[in-house]
């Protein structure tokens, strides 16, 4: 069966993941995914992430990050905003601030997919995805 939003189960297995303290988690690829992880690296939420191939299927492997023990997390939270039911815009004015900038929010621009802070620096607005803090 065709699943309904795919960038909602990415986030889903990763707050899981998180929850659960494993160390890495495995993602059915897509170019999106791919961007959303190399936003979650550069912001420091994961440790690394690798594209894998096992014949039939593409994933990407995710490491997770955690403080001195896994008891500390980096990832405190995580929340799908613009769905396939209800699609969350924001224009370059209005774009949220997370925890009053101490989280992320991930923004789908004519110019890729950036983060809030880039794309108020390029001065474009978008689809808000997702919140992580």
């Amino acid at each position: 069966m065709a699943m309904s939003d795919p960038i909602a189960d990415m986030l889903t297995r990763i707050r899981n993941a998180n929850t659960a303290k494993h160390d890495t988690v495995d993602v059915p690829a897509s170019k999106m995914k791919l961007a959303i992880a190399k936003i979650l690296l550069d912001e420091g939420y994961i440790a690394k992430y690798d594209l894998v191939d096992d014949g039939a299927f593409q994933n990407i492997h995710i490491t997770l990050k955690y403080g001195k023990d896994k008891n500390e997390k980096i990832i405190s939270g995580i929340k799908r905003i613009s769905k396939p039911g209800l699609r969350v815009y924001a224009g370059k004015e209005d774009m949220p601030k997370v925890l009053g900038g101490l989280g992320i929010a991930i923004v789908s621009t004519n110019k890729g997919i950036m983060t809030d802070k880039q794309a108020r620096k390029e001065n474009v607005g978008g689809e808000i995805l997702a919140y992580i803090w």
